[in-house]
């Protein structure tokens, strides 16, 4: 994800997380989220949620970032739970932007969750962008 993304989804600060029910069935919340300095999409979840135990079982994820202002991002992604020095790398990045939750993060039942991001889309479709809906893609 290139760093105009990475700056797009720390500004939003939030967005739609989906996973994969036991199943099959797609299940979705919205919830805070950022993006590490290397791309990464960072959000925290109680270790006991559905969408963790989803993960576990399945790492493949779908977010969608925006919408309100007319524009998106939608991206696709496998999930992972990261520990160690890896873990505080992703807890300093959402820290960054949730100073309020930086204590949560701390306490027991919390876990991180960082999606390395395979495919993206942003999409613009204000009427002062003069265009109909584009964007950038990857895979």
């Amino acid at each position: 994800m290139d760093q105009q993304l990475v700056e797009y989804v720390r500004a939003q600060g939030a967005g739609v997380v989906a996973t994969l029910g036991p199943d099959g069935s797609p299940q979705a919340a919205y919830l805070s989220l950022t993006a590490t300095d290397r791309g990464e999409l960072v959000l925290d979840a109680r270790e006991s949620s559905r969408k963790i135990a989803n993960l576990r079982r399945d790492p493949r994820i779908a977010v969608a970032v925006g919408g309100a202002d007319g524009t998106t991002l939608q991206c696709e992604g496998v999930a992972d739970l990261p520990e160690g020095r890896e873990r505080e790398r992703c807890a300093a990045a959402y820290a960054a932007r949730f100073p309020e939750f930086a204590g949560s993060l701390a306490q027991d039942g919390i876990v991180l969750v960082r999606v390395t991001v395979t495919w993206a889309r942003y999409g613009d479709f204000r009427p002062e962008a003069g265009r109909t809906p584009s964007g950038t893609s990857s895979r």
